[in-house]
């Protein structure tokens, strides 16, 4: 026993302090997103909003993420990954507050898409943050901590605001806002003045990887659709899911707040030790294919019978392929770039599963209103299975060919 609980603390050796740091900003934000989870269901219960409206305006959200993950790419190479990440971070705050003042379609969904874009202009800076502060060898493990305080943080933000949305939704809005402005204050105060890890040989990374833009990389390009095709499957967990329990299962946002928390927990305790494993016995595209399959077979799952067990043994296969889809993805991101396309490579990864968010809801909600949840799960099931084929396919192109 003491062996195992030696050999899983060691797969943390060597981390840097400000990559500890990074996680530490990113828990602290993460625990305060409860309202994304929410947002169905508080537009259809407490707004009044028919399904299928629900879905357009939680695609605005994605509409947003995809606006801000291209923009922060390009303005992280331009001002520096620091200067966004303070943006980012301190300009969702106002933007929380207003929120639940709105409470018609359009305004809304205004307010739903500026939210998403400035949130979202964290994702690439924050990639190319974790590279900054990080040894080469260390990479891997650096992205998998930073996505561990994720899904810590999002096992905390689900199950308050489940609790707070029993109360009161507008609580779930000013607990968001107080968690970005706690997050900003300590980014701000630690990393002001830090300095990342020193390049050795920049003349060999460039030989290694030649200057080009993400979007003339064919093989990346392909990669990204793969990567898309997948999100709009996995964030059905943010969109749809949280409504089937509360529509077939009749949940209370409490008990959907702790599944959720759930799947948080299960990330935060297993994705390191998983992900150590796996780059041990793995490629990446084996990884990924394998992540993938793992999302459909979640969501197919819930064909087979009905049982509040069910719900939590498909949560734990769609942890399972987030933790072996999600890292190797941003890895082989980091791969095809170099230091000085690294952001535009950053932000196209983080536009790919923003495009998730756009598409998910809508399809998602339209399929489900139409023909029901279980034609959703079983499309969702087979849609996986090409796409796991695909990523195998493409992954052993990519790694003959790196141009």
């Amino acid at each position: 026993m003491r062996t195992h609980i030696k050999n899983y603390l060691k797969v943390y050796q060597g981390l840097s302090t400000s990559a500890w740091m990074l996680a530490l900003v990113m828990l602290v934000n993460r625990s305060g997103a409860m309202v994304v989870p929410f947002l169905g269901v508080y537009m259809v219960k407490h707004l009044g909003f028919s399904l299928e409206n629900a879905g357009l305006l939680l695609s605005c959200f994605g509409i947003g993420s995809v606006i801000g993950s291209t923009i922060g790419g390009w303005l992280t190479d331009k001002f520096g990954h620091f200067k966004v990440q303070l943006f980012s971070l301190s300009g969702v705050v106002p933007l929380f507050l207003l929120l639940p003042k709105l409470t018609t379609m359009l305004p809304l969904a205004a307010g739903i898409l500026a939210l998403s874009t400035v949130s979202d202009i964290l994702r690439p800076a924050n990639s190319v943050s974790l590279a900054y502060y990080s040894k080469p060898e260390n990479v891997v493990r650096s992205f998998t901590l930073n996505r561990m305080a994720l899904n810590l943080g999002f096992s905390i933000g689900p199950a308050l605001g489940g609790f707070l949305a029993a109360i009161s939704y507008k609580w779930l809005f000013y607990g968001n806002a107080f968690a970005a402005l706690l997050a900003a204050i300590i980014f701000l105060v630690y990393f002001r003045s830090k300095k990342g890890h020193k390049k050795e040989n920049i003349a060999a990374e460039k030989e290694l990887v030649p200057y080009q833009s993400p979007y003339k990389d064919v093989p990346f390009l392909m990669f990204t659709l793969l990567s898309i095709l997948f999100a709009i499957c996995f964030f059905q967990l943010l969109s749809t899911l949280p409504l089937y329990y509360r529509q077939v299962y009749q949940l209370s946002e409490k008990n959907i707040g702790i599944i959720l928390a759930y799947s948080g927990v299960v990330v935060f305790s297993l994705e390191m030790l998983i992900v150590h494993i796996a780059e041990r016995r793995w490629t990446a595209g084996n990884a990924i294919a394998f992540g993938v399959l793992c999302c459909g077979i979640a969501f197919a799952s819930l064909l087979l019978t009905k049982g509040l067990w069910l719900l939590y043994v498909s949560m734990f296969i769609l942890c399972v392929s987030e933790m072996l889809a999600m890292p190797f993805m941003a890895t082989v991101t980091l791969q095809r770039s170099n230091s000085k396309n690294r952001g535009a490579y950053m932000g196209l990864n983080s536009l790919s599963l923003s495009a998730g968010l756009i598409f998910a809801p809508y399809l998602g909600t339209k399929i489900a209103d139409s023909f029901g949840f279980n034609t959703l799960w079983a499309g969702t099931g087979v849609l996986m299975l090409i796409t796991a084929l695909g990523f195998r396919i493409l992954m052993a192109r990519m790694m003959l060919n790196k141009s």
